[in-house]
């Protein structure tokens, strides 16, 4: 039975899995961005080869670096568990590398050391990331036995910009005494110590390192790297007081942030978002233009950015229009993706076919009343600004089983930039072609036609109801709600021109 225990620590089920299989595939789409895994072997100061993969940009961004996340795994896992770490970081702007630590999945070793040598595993790659020209700040993400090899080492390396630690225990002797009441062994407690005892000299032999100096508060007070704790509070394998007692002792600034499940449950979708705020704060990746996203995949045609749009809704609507036209669902083999041969008026007049296509608006560079008054255009803004909270966003999602994306983008509520002489000249006009906004139709100056209007209007309407309603469907309904989105998104940019010229 002791020898079953010692395996239990130091040699633990191996995972042993086909990398294009359970990896995300080498080119991928995420977010309407393209990405790759780029898989590579390092050696360690044993001689022994790690397995890792590193997933970039697809192609990496000209002249500029970009942060990476090192994803630890635990004494069973593999790099297969870094998937939803890619998933949730890399619409970020952040690089996820992962490896396989020595004596784990498919690298070299025969023993597991809960940490101990798998910090000298992790040295080697944050090595290989310092070289690269390409990588600027480094952060560390470890669950469980990767959580204390993060924090083994983030005790010697000040230089890393934050970690996140799941389910960490503080100390391994502690935590084997523990595990003799979880598992109900029924010993006198001497006769505990004297197998614990027996297990350090073997573990020690096979394994080349000291159960009892495997010690997380010690290294704790020392440490002045950022944090955040995670940890399940129905874990019974490593329990939640293990991270208390971590968290009391750190020196740095710290979070903790406890949530349902148990040792090997799927994280909350909180927890994420709360990781992915975590690492863009400390990190701080570069924002990418989203003009530069825009013009990247779709064909923009006459529309002209710069102009008080607000790109970040605009983007989100139009890799929505068209992971929504193409009908795919999404799966776990099935990625979006994105087509550069068709314009933005094509995307919407494939979205909103039973709209009429005309023309939204047409802002000409002389200063004259087309219809909308500067108090009008106040009153629309006003409405504007109540409606677009209601509108939906519609975006497909990849391996919904590994988490949902987290994308911090741009806020309906930012400040549009001023237009300079140069921009009212070149970007005068802006058309749209889309189903036309209902408050926004120019008011006919003739009274009269407007009583005629109206009359044919009230006859097209009592002749459509005996025909009868036939029920939206939840698939134009949404299409219709993005239509909605992407003329208010458009027109605030509009009415803040018009105000800027009355």
């Amino acid at each position: 039975m002791i020898e079953q225990f010692i395996n239990f620590v130091i040699r633990p089920p191996r995972a042993d899995y086909n990398p294009d299989q359970y990896l995300w595939e080498k080119e991928f789409s995420l977010a309407g961005r393209t990405y790759q895994r780029q898989d590579l072997e390092l050696k360690n100061a044993r001689g022994y080869t790690l397995k890792c993969s590193h997933y970039l940009p697809s192609p990496f961004p000209e002249d500029t670096s970009l942060p990476c996340v090192v994803y630890c795994h635990g004494n069973s896992g593999c790099r297969a568990d870094a998937n939803e770490a890619a998933v949730i970081l890399l619409p970020s702007n952040i690089t996820v590398f992962t490896l396989d630590f020595s004596g784990s999945g498919l690298s070299d070793g025969d023993y597991v050391s809960l940490g101990w040598h798998e910090k000298d595993d992790l040295k080697i790659v944050v090595s290989y990331l310092r070289s690269n020209k390409q990588i600027s700040r480094i952060g560390l993400w470890g669950r469980s036995m990767g959580a204390v090899t993060s924090l083994l080492y983030g005790a010697e390396d000040p230089s890393i910009a934050g970690m996140v630690l799941d389910s960490a225990f503080s100390n391994l002797y502690n935590l084997m005494m523990e595990l003799v009441d979880v598992y109900k062994i029924r010993l006198p407690k001497f006769t505990v110590k004297m197998a614990v005892q027996y297990m350090r000299r073997v573990i020690e032999k096979k394994a080349k390192f000291d159960i009892m100096k495997l010690n997380c508060v010690l290294v704790a007070p020392k440490t002045f790297i950022p944090v955040l704790f995670g940890h399940a509070s129905d874990d019974k394998f490593i329990q939640p007081h293990h991270s208390d007692l971590i968290s009391e002792s750190y020196a740095g600034d710290k979070n903790i942030i406890k949530f349902d499940g148990d040792h090997n449950s799927s994280r909350p979708q909180f927890f994420y978002d709360s990781v992915s705020i975590f690492f863009y704060n400390v990190l701080r990746p570069p924002q990418v233009s989203i003009a530069e996203k825009l013009e990247k995949y779709y064909d923009l045609g006459d529309l002209k950015l710069g102009s008080g749009v607000d790109e970040s809704v605009l983007y989100e609507i139009l890799s929505s229009l068209r992971s929504a036209t193409t009908d795919a669902a999404s799966s776990s083999s099935a990625f979006p993706t994105i087509s550069a041969t068709k314009s933005v008026t094509e995307l919407l007049s494939e979205a909103a076919p039973l709209a009429d296509a005309e023309p939204l608006f047409e802002d000409d560079t002389t200063d004259k009343n087309d219809g909308i008054g500067h108090d009008e255009a106040a009153n629309v803004q006003g409405k504007l600004n109540g409606q677009i909270e209601d509108c939906c966003s519609y975006t497909s999602s990849t391996r919904e089983s590994w988490g949902r994306c987290s994308s911090l983008g741009g806020s309906d509520q930012e400040s549009f930039p001023d237009l300079s002489a140069d921009d009212k000249h070149s970007q005068n006009t802006v058309k749209v072609f889309a189903t036309p906004l209902r408050n926004m139709k120019e008011k006919s100056s003739d009274p009269k036609e407007d009583e005629k209007t109206h009359k044919k209007n009230k006859k097209k309407k009592n002749k459509s109801e005996t025909v009868g309603k036939k029920p939206k469907s939840d698939r134009f309904e949404k299409l219709e709600a993005l239509s909605r989105r992407l003329r208010l998104c458009l027109l605030k940019g509009s009415i803040h021109r018009r105000n800027k010229s009355t």
